[in-house]
């Protein structure tokens, strides 16, 4: 099965409307970008972070257009050190490879172990983006039922100012 099928199929479930725009592969949001040109809604960035010991996982959601300064997000969380997670733990964690991390990668952790970040500064937007866990689609969706995602999945999340 496509790992995006599992999205829609998720958010079918939880009656999320959303807008899908298909497109060729892309890892950065600068490439994905050229493809969603006039929709309305911020394009996010997903990164998923750890501690030095590897013991805490985040997943941190910001405006695609931001540079995340991770000394600043260390003393936000409390952490003193925190980096990007390797590959082998993207795929151990959400199942995922690079240039696919989103919000939707949290349907494949079945340890619900990772701590949920979102940038302020992005959620005044009506719509926002992220890939289905393949880089070849965006979907948009409403900042509420982004929210509701999170809940229904039983997640905490924390808002934060980046």
């Amino acid at each position: 099965m496509e790992k995006c099928k599992a999205v829609y199929d998720s958010l079918k479930e939880m009656g999320i409307e959303y807008d899908l725009v298909e497109h060729p592969p892309t890892l950065t949001t600068e490439e994905a970008d050229r493809y969603i040109v006039g929709k309305e809604g911020v394009r996010t960035k997903s990164l998923f972070l750890c501690n030095r010991k590897k013991t805490e996982y985040y997943l941190v959601v910001m405006d695609g257009k931001k540079r995340l300064d991770m000394k600043k997000l260390s003393e936000i969380i409390k952490e003193k050190s925190i980096s990007f997670c390797s590959l082998e733990k993207l795929m151990e964690k959400m199942s995922l490879p690079a240039g696919t991390v989103s919000l939707f990668g949290l349907l494949n952790n079945t340890e619900h172990d990772i701590k949920i970040y979102l940038d302020r500064e992005m959620l005044s937007e009506k719509y926002i983006s992220f890939h289905p866990n393949e880089n070849t689609k965006t979907i948009f969706i409403s900042i509420d039922d982004m929210y509701r995602f999170i809940k229904t999945l039983d997640y905490e999340y924390s808002i934060i100012d980046l």
